[in-house]
C-alpha cells in the first residue's frame, strides 16, 4: 500500500483534485437531496463523505507545505556549507598548497615512481583500493602491489602509518585551544 511518505508531488496534487472535485460533488449532492426532502441519515453519510474528502486535501496538502518547507530549509543548509567550505579553502589555501609541495618531495625522497606516488595521494586521500583501482583504470591487484611496494619504500606497515607520517603533527594536541594554534 502507497503511504503518503511515498507520494510524489504530482500523485499529491492528482489525489488533492481528486477529493477536491469528490468535496464539489459532494456538497451538489447535499443541497439537492436536502432541497428534496431526503431523510438526515442519507444526508449524514454524505457529509461524512464531504468531510473525510476535505480532510485528505488538508492533509496532503499540509504535507506539501512540509516538505517545501524541508526543502528551503535544506538548500540554506547546503548552502552554508558551501560557503564554510569555499570560507575554509580560501584561508587555508596557501598552507594546502604548502603541505602539498611538502608530501611530493616525500614522496619523491622515498623514491617512489610516479605511479606509486599517484597510488600514495590516493591514499593518503583515503580512497579504497578499488577506488583507486576505477581511478586509474587498472586493476585492483596492481593498486595493492603499488601501495605494498610505497609501505615498503617508505618504511612503514600500512596506510594508517602512512596517513599518521603527514597528518599526525598537523593535528594540535587535545586541549588546545584555538589562541595557541594561532600564535603557531
Amino acid at each position: 500500500m502507497m503511504t503518503e511518505a511515498n507520494l510524489s508531488q504530482t500523485e499529491r496534487r492528482f489525489l488533492t483534485a481528486i477529493l477536491a472535485l469528490i468535496v464539489v460533488l459532494v456538497g451538489f449532492d447535499l443541497l439537492t437531496d436536502s432541497n428534496e426532502g431526503v431523510r438526515w441519515p442519507h444526508l449524514a453519510i454524505e457529509l461524512s463523505v464531504a468531510i473525510g474528502a476535505a480532510a485528505g486535501i488538508y492533509l496532503l496538502m499540509r504535507e506539501s507545505f512540509r516538505k517545501t518547507h524541508q526543502l528551503v530549509q535544506s538548500r540554506e543548509i547546503i548552502i552554508a556549507k558551501e560557503k564554510e567550505t569555499e570560507r575554509w579553502q580560501l584561508e587555508s589555501q596557501k598552507y594546502i598548497q604548502g603541505l602539498g609541495i611538502a608530501i611530493d618531495a616525500q614522496l619523491a625522497r622515498w623514491s617512489l615512481s610516479p605511479s606509486e606516488k599517484e597510488v600514495a595521494l590516493l591514499l593518503l586521500k583515503g580512497l579504497s583500493l578499488k577506488e583507486i583501482a576505477d581511478i586509474r583504470k587498472t586493476a585492483e591487484k596492481t593498486v595493492r602491489a603499488q601501495s605494498v611496494a610505497i609501505y615498503s619504500k617508505a618504511g612503514f606497515a600500512g596506510r594508517s602509518e602512512l596517513s599518521a607520517f603527514f597528518l599526525e603533527d598537523l593535528l594540535l594536541p587535545c586541549g588546545s585551544s584555538e589562541n595557541e594554534a594561532s600564535r603557531l
